[in-house]
């Protein structure tokens, strides 16, 4: 499978200054070329994709594929891993674009976007095999979170919020649990089950069900 193919739901973002373990992007020099910075990626990306193994790339065989020294290389990333990380990023599409108008068509829309990357993943083994390496490194998987999953969690979090103060979720309990109700059942399919299927309209229909059970419940008349 080409990698246009299976990875149609993943937007390169290019490999990222200031991350730990790369190169300071304040030190003196020439600026920072970001043609080599895709270069490096994309080389590392095509190796894969050819059936070389993470665990036996070097970055000398990766600066060779890419056509630029091992220097070039060590000056972006300290080492594999840390290149590695940058690779994963390459590959994570933005969440989308919320109209902030609807809070439940926001939920539904931050809940497709998890839906299609669980697809992206099953159906790309490239995508499989950066996140599986990632996964096997506890610091670069504790990163990767700290950054993109943390991003996405937020944007949740925004939705909520202001639902709680628009008066259509109920505000008794912490946005981060109410959270982890909309978005936990479509990470259990994409993630944790895989052999569970990812029907189109599944976002919808997780968002109508826990909106039933966190709308604001009727106050009783007294006495």
């Amino acid at each position: 499978m080409s990698r246009a193919a299976g990875d149609s739901e993943a937007a390169a973002a290019g490999a990222r200054p200031g991350r730990p373990g790369q190169a300071d992007p304040a030190r003196r020099g020439r600026p920072r070329s970001a043609a080599a910075d895709s270069a490096i990626i994309e080389a590392v990306l095509r190796l894969i994709e050819e059936g070389a193994a993470i665990g036996e790339l070097s970055m000398e065989r990766i600066a060779r594929e890419a056509g630029v020294g091992k220097a070039t290389v060590y000056r972006r990333w300290s080492g594999k891993n840390a290149l590695m990380l940058d690779v994963m990023r390459s590959l994570d599409a933005p969440p989308p674009p919320l109209d902030g108008e609807s809070v439940r068509d926001d939920l539904v829309s931050l809940l497709e976007f998890l839906r299609r990357r669980g697809l992206a993943k099953r159906n790309s083994a490239l995508l499989r095999t950066v996140v599986s390496h990632v996964q096997g490194h506890p610091e670069l998987w504790a990163e990767y979170h700290e950054t993109v999953v943390r991003a996405r969690n937020e944007a949740v979090l925004k939705v909520l919020r202001r639902g709680m103060a628009s008066g259509e979720i109920r505000s008794d309990h912490d946005a981060e649990t109410l959270a982890d109700l909309f978005v936990g059942p479509m990470l259990a399919r994409a993630i944790l089950h895989e052999w569970k299927e990812l029907p189109e309209g599944l976002a919808a229909d997780i968002v109508d069900l826990v909106l039933e059970g966190v709308r604001p419940r009727p106050q009783r008349a007294a006495g």
